[in-house]
């Protein structure tokens, strides 16, 4: 586990619900916050549309008690950026707590690194998974082949090959 605060947006939280590997979240970083746009795009709405993987992580997120955190305000240049509601409160609250920010998404990404927040993806999280020997080199291979085959995680199938070589060799 780590002592730095780790915030999640949309997107890794539901590629790991789809890969049954939730639990890794609590492994890795002991706490992971969200917002509220997040738990409403991740768990309502999917709830609301019948994905099987959003009942999952609304019951591992109510096992962990973990709770959405409204974040206080906003920056101005913040809001104004072409972003998701999510990916603006995620970023804001990364900012807040001075934390970790796990998301997929590359304008999100870009500007929580020109905020200097220090971000994470869903490969990233399985590659330090695997580098805490949580994951072996063979899970790890299952778990990046699931990404690329799936058609409802949206990481590049490319993205997948290369980071798996880089890591594996």
């Amino acid at each position: 586990m780590t002592g730095t605060p780790v915030v999640s947006n949309a997107g890794p939280l539901m590629a790991l619900a789809k890969l049954n590997l939730l639990h890794l979240l609590k492994l890795l970083y002991g706490r992971v916050r969200f917002t509220p746009a997040v738990y409403s795009e991740t768990v309502c709405e999917g709830v609301r549309q019948g994905y099987p993987d959003a009942h999952s992580l609304r019951l591992f997120l109510r096992q962990e008690a973990w709770t959405a955190e409204a974040i206080p305000r906003i920056p101005r240049d913040l809001a104004s950026l072409p972003l998701d509601r999510g990916e603006t409160e995620s970023i804001a609250l990364a900012v807040t707590v001075n934390g970790l920010l796990l998301i997929d998404e590359e304008r999100g990404r870009a500007a929580a690194r020109g905020r200097g927040i220090p971000v994470r993806g869903t490969l990233g999280i399985l590659i330090e998974a695997y580098d805490r020997r949580f994951l072996t080199a063979e899970q790890l291979r299952f778990h990046f082949a699931q990404i690329e085959s799936a058609t409802d995680i949206w990481i590049s199938p490319a993205l997948c090959r290369r980071v798996l070589e880089k890591v594996l060799g």
